[in-house]
């Protein structure tokens, strides 16, 4: 099963995701992250949901760019957090997949698709403020939305968060 969860910054999208995972009663929970810790703030904020995360049985692997490498257990039941930050690194660091990206990102989406029992994927909602952004702004939007479609329609499921309130898109 794959289920794809979405919403806007502090929608209440991740602990729904969580909570998704955890209803599985799965033996194995893995947490990819993909957020790269640039300062002080960000290396605490990832010790403070790596501890919390614990707590709940996740194990938790690290992966910032080429997610077809990331080592999954087979049959685990897999969180990936999250696809707009994996996008950015592989479209932004220097030896990201830079144009390439929505493709290494999808081949690493099927890579864990065929290895997890289950696989939720949270991403943000980041196409409905009405701002006009620099072109490099406008090229990730473009490139996180394909990808995004691309989930979406692989996906058994989309459910889409709003004020914590879960909305389903897609069930099949």
């Amino acid at each position: 099963m794959m289920h794809l969860i979405t919403g806007g910054s502090g929608s209440g999208k991740s602990a729904y995701a969580e909570a998704q995972i955890l209803a599985l009663n799965g033996e194995r929970r893995i947490y990819i992250a993909t957020m790269y810790p640039y300062d002080e703030e960000s290396h605490r904020r990832i010790a403070r949901h790596r501890e919390m995360r614990a707590k709940k049985e996740f194990t938790t692997v690290e992966c910032y760019r080429d997610l077809e490498k990331a080592e999954v257990p087979e049959g685990a039941d897999v969180l990936l957090e999250c696809m707009s930050n994996l996008t950015a690194n592989e479209m932004f660091w220097p030896d990201g997949a830079g144009k390439d990206t929505d493709v290494r990102i999808l081949r690493g989406v099927e890579h864990l698709r065929r290895t997890a029992r289950n696989l939720i994927i949270v991403s943000n909602e980041i196409f409905s403020d009405g701002i006009e952004y620099d072109s490099g702004t406008v090229e990730y939007q473009r490139t996180l939305g394909k990808i995004n479609c691309r989930l979406a329609e692989l996906a058994d499921g989309v459910t889409e968060v709003v004020y914590g309130i879960p909305l389903e898109v897609k069930r099949t």
